[in-house]
């Protein structure tokens, strides 16, 4: 089967591997339909994503079809389109038991941290997979994308009214707009691409939209921040965007320290907070927002590309060409 490997940064290896054929108990194959590019894929590409080891097969946003499911396995049917949770938990670990999955300590995610579903089939456990009714397969990967936005949501505690900024309008960003955005909060954004700026502004019809922080300073601070640019310069400055007694929440993640002068930090009295990834129950509740039509990504901008462009466009989208917000590659 067609198999794409990034061998190292900045290259990709398109090859033949031997094609799973029968899934085992709780198990079930599947035909990979689409994948999602994310800031993950694209750092690896780049070589700067932490937690990562090369060679790797790439692939963590997947839309799939049921071909087969082993023994146990109920509630799926051949051909059922599905989304796929792409976190494997412990399930034993003290994050584990508390309910935090997303923060395992033995985290491992497919597509980074084992290899992903840039191939024509692969076996999943069953119980990561969501079908899907209603969903096309190029929408299918972004409800991973948006429950880390549901997930930094709920780390804020976001209520009705709570004055929020988001620093990045890439996907992650866009994901956590949607998500202040059905709380009732007054979300801002900056963003420095003129595209990516204009689009987020009129999607979510934002009243407060800036190209840089200094521009943003010169209003009134939020309570809520968060920063999901995985950019030094912007998550060191983000605090001169909060409130006294605000929380600065960190979404995106960079390779590299990151240094606040305590003074700016205790002068506010600031909760720090880190979101890393989703849960199931998230997961869950994106999929029913996205099928009952209260997330709409239909407008995002996206391109919707073949595996053999990949070599070619990823240093393109490492670039944020045109304002492209989504990479979809097509792998049926």
């Amino acid at each position: 089967m067609r198999t794409v490997t990034l061998e190292q940064p900045g290259r990709f290896t398109f090859g033949d591997t031997d094609r799973p054929q029968t899934p085992g108990a709780d198990e079930a194959l599947v035909r990979v339909l689409t994948v999602g590019i994310c800031g993950t894929d694209l750092h690896a590409f780049e070589g700067t994503q932490p937690f990562f080891h090369y060679p790797r097969v790439l692939g963590h946003e997947l839309a799939v079809e049921i071909v087969a499911t082993g023994d146990g396995v109920t509630g799926f049917e051949p051909g059922d389109r599905c989304a796929v949770n792409p976190y494997l938990a412990c399930g034993a670990c003290t994050a584990c038991l508390r309910g935090r999955t997303n923060c395992c300590a033995k985290m491992t995610v497919f597509g980074v941290h084992v290899d992903g579903g840039m191939r024509d089939v692969i076996v999943l456990p069953a119980a990561l997979l969501y079908r899907c009714t209603k969903l096309e397969p190029a929408q299918i990967p972004l409800v991973e994308t948006l429950s880390v936005g549901a997930h930094a949501a709920g780390r804020a505690a976001v209520e009705a009214g709570d004055r929020a900024i988001v620093l990045g309008a890439g996907p992650i960003g866009l994901s956590v707009i949607e998500f202040l955005r059905l709380a009732g909060a007054d979300v801002a954004v900056v963003e420095k691409l003129p595209e990516r700026l204009q689009f987020a502004a009129s999607h979510y019809r934002l009243q407060r939209y800036y190209p840089s922080h200094d521009e943003a300073r010169q209003e009134e601070p939020s309570g809520l921040v968060f920063d999901c640019t995985g950019d030094r310069g912007s998550m060191e400055a983000s605090i001169h965007l909060l409130q006294q007694g605000g929380k600065l929440i960190f979404v995106g993640l960079i390779n590299d320290r990151v240094s606040l002068f305590d003074p700016d930090l205790h002068r506010r009295e600031a909760t720090i907070l880190a979101s890393r990834n989703s849960t199931p129950a998230e997961h869950h509740r994106v999929l029913d927002y996205m099928e009952s039509g209260r997330i709409d990504v239909s407008r995002w901008p996206t391109e919707f590309t073949r595996p053999e462009k990949m070599q070619n466009r990823f240093p393109l989208w490492l670039r944020r060409e045109a304002g492209i917000v989504k990479a979809v590659i097509d792998w049926s």
